[in-house]
């Protein structure tokens, strides 16, 4: 078994999916019943396309987040994936993919970057950083004495 092959496998295994709505701390969720509107002013949704699970940019892609998964949920971040071109998603009508996509959305539903290869995320906690909104949050938790 290749690299790839056993990292898709490898990700498709691990337990990473939520069972509950929009405020669950579960990182990853599939973005499949679900739509943007969810996440509007709780989260800042980082969508992640591709046409199947084993596509090698996928795969880079989802090891990048599980790999510095706190960093995004520091950033209230949650990861929608979706991987069935076939099923026409609320999200993927909104977003029109074409074949690998990443998608930064901010928490007022602004779309804020979209990449056609995976993307660190050292890069996207940047981007997120740079946010008026993620701004505010970084002074408000100064303010109470958080680090």
């Amino acid at each position: 078994m290749g690299r790839i092959a056993a990292l898709a496998a490898t990700l498709l295994a691990a337990p990473v999916l939520a069972a509950d709505g929009p405020g669950a701390d579960d990182l990853i969720v599939p973005a499949e019943g679900r739509t943007l509107d969810e996440y509007l002013w709780v989260r800042r949704p980082v969508v992640v396309f591709a046409d199947n699970p084993a596509d090698p940019r996928y795969v880079q892609q989802m090891q990048y987040i599980t790999d510095r998964a706190d960093a995004l949920r520091d950033r209230d971040v949650v990861v929608l994936t979706d991987t069935s071109p076939g099923d026409r998603s609320a999200i993927r009508q909104a977003l029109r993919p074409r074949g690998f996509m990443l998608v930064l959305i901010a928490k007022d539903g602004s779309t804020v970057l979209r990449k056609p290869f995976p993307w660190d995320v050292r890069e996207l906690s940047r981007s997120i950083d740079k946010l008026p909104v993620r701004q505010q949050e970084v002074r408000d938790r100064r303010a109470e004495g958080q680090p």
